[in-house]
């Protein structure tokens, strides 16, 4: 009986064994994996902790809980995916970190020296001690006194030291003249006022206009005055030269209608006769035989131009000929030119001469540039794809006259005389009506109450 007993107890002693390999096998397995998941997150908290002057002062509970997920497979091939998904907790951890060294202690701790960390507090002394006032000690009744709330928000809590020279910090866009002063428009002390760069730089001055933009596009006036005979009673040679003026417009108007209809005429010869059908339908119908013997002639010279014609080849001694002519003829050309230039010394009072007129040329053709350039000012440009007309001389026959300005009859339009005057101004580009296209028929219907009285 004792013999299955100790069976029983050595069978259960090795599952035992059995299950508690089992187990720590599956936690050497579990933390094998939390440490490769944890991995990334540590060398980062590793790194960051490595850096110089590093004090943590805040205790980081995040790791345990990074620790419990699993991890996802990501894919970080692009920026957006990356920065979606990198875990920089612990970077910005230690950033605020140094941060609020900085605030607090004025810079990082590890820097700092004991003496400046640690102090004996005993108390502020006696010729410091700021006393109560007496209607505040009525107040409190023997409470302790306090500042108030709004001068605690106020008083500075930060150690970071304030740039003393801020104009070293300050670098002004404008300013491209390093040598000009930077003016301080919050700075307490007088400026001189009458400083042109402190004006604009303050908005009291404008920036002054470009001198192109001060050019006029054209000299012409605004408003042209008539000549002398455009007036209402005026004398008769300037009306007769008015008239004239009016004529030659017209005339250069009418020569120029006849010429664009003489080019559009269809000339007589060029009417189809019986003839000249009865040759286009015949045409091609009857072979002769001439052309027969021009197709044999052509045929026979395409085989004799199409022959290689070979060149002969050159001997030594005509080779050492022509090497002999070159170099007599290169010998020739230098001494030409030498006795060229022998002969243009006698040549001096010619060649100033010559020099002189050049110049006059030059100088004479400078100043008709000019006054063409003057001339071009008064005349309109193109500006569009139409070019300007002018508009039609307003004048008066003989006959049309008027003695006095109440029986005077009206001449032209004072719109249309300002329209033209802004294209001939070059302010605006020469225009036409536009044309208006109907894109839809027009539909005629008639109404039911129509019908009915119809």
């Amino acid at each position: 009986m004792d013999m299955p007993h100790l069976h029983c107890l050595s069978c259960r002693w090795r599952f035992q064994r059995l299950s508690t390999a089992v187990n720590t096998k599956e936690e050497e397995v579990v933390s094998s994996f939390l440490s490769s998941n944890m991995a990334p997150s540590r060398r980062l908290r590793r790194v960051a902790a490595s850096q110089p002057g590093f004090l943590n002062l805040k205790t980081d509970s995040g790791g345990a809980a990074l620790a419990g997920g699993r991890r996802k497979r990501l894919n970080k091939n692009k920026k957006k995916s990356w920065n979606k998904h990198s875990d920089i907790n612990d970077v910005d951890a230690f950033l605020e970190d140094v941060r609020l060294q900085e605030r607090t202690t004025g810079g990082l701790l590890s820097e700092k020296s004991d003496e400046s960390l640690f102090f004996l507090d005993a108390g502020p002394p006696k010729d410091q001690r700021v006393s109560q006032p007496a209607e505040e000690q009525k107040r409190s009744k023997g409470k302790a006194w306090r500042p108030l709330r709004i001068d605690l928000i106020l008083q500075r809590d930060s150690l970071v030291p304030i740039p003393k020279d801020v104009l070293a910090y300050q670098k002004p866009n404008a300013n491209n003249n390093p040598n000009r002063d930077y003016y301080d428009m919050w700075r307490e002390e007088p400026k001189d006022t009458s400083d042109p760069w402190f004006l604009q730089q303050t908005g009291k001055k404008r920036v002054p206009r470009p001198e192109r933009m001060n050019e006029k596009p054209s000299v012409l006036p605004a408003v042209e005055v008539i000549a002398a005979g455009g007036s209402y009673n005026p004398e008769f040679f300037s009306h007769q030269a008015l008239l004239q003026e009016a004529h030659n417009v017209e005339l250069k108007r009418q020569k120029e209608e006849d010429r664009i209809a003489k080019q559009l005429a269809v000339n007589k010869e060029h009417f189809a006769t019986e003839e000249t059908v009865m040759k286009e339908q015949v045409e091609g119908l009857v072979e002769e035989e001439a052309e027969e013997g021009e197709e044999e002639a052509a045929s026979e010279e395409d085989v004799a131009v199409g022959a290689i014609v070979m060149a002969e080849k050159k001997t030594e001694r005509q080779r050492r000929k022509e090497r002999v002519e070159k170099l007599k003829v290169q010998r020739r050309q230098a001494n030409r030119a030498k006795s060229d230039k022998r002969q243009q010394l006698f040549q001096l009072n010619s060649i100033k001469k010559t020099i002189k007129e050049r110049e006059t040329n030059t100088k004479v053709k400078q100043e008709q540039r000019k006054s063409n350039q003057e001339a071009e000012k008064a005349q309109p440009r193109r500006l569009g794809k139409l070019k300007f007309q002018p508009q039609d001389m307003e004048v008066q026959l003989s006959n049309e006259l008027a003695g006095s300005l109440r029986r005077l009859k009206p001449e032209g339009s004072v719109l249309k005389d300002r329209f033209k005057s802004l294209q001939k101004r070059n302010l605006i580009e020469p225009r036409e009506r536009a044309k208006f296209k109907r894109v839809l028929k027009v539909k005629y219907v008639e109404k039911r109450a129509f019908r009915e009285i119809t």
